[in-house]
């Protein structure tokens, strides 16, 4: 994760812009949102190849 600082006369709203941009980037949301609940590990697996076979139908 990077660091970010504030800039000179930077408002908190641009830097929490900024900090939302980057969250973005480096995928942390959507790592929060994937572990926000527990799964088994046979659930992984069935999502998986449930996705790899609806990628080859196209």
């Amino acid at each position: 994760m990077q660091e970010l600082k504030r800039k000179d006369n930077e408002t908190f709203d641009s830097m929490f812009h900024r900090f939302q941009q980057v969250c973005l980037k480096d995928g942390i949301f959507a790592e929060i949102r994937k572990r926000e609940y527990f799964m088994p590990p046979s659930i992984k697996r069935k999502k998986k190849r449930a996705k790899a076979k609806k990628g080859k139908r196209f």
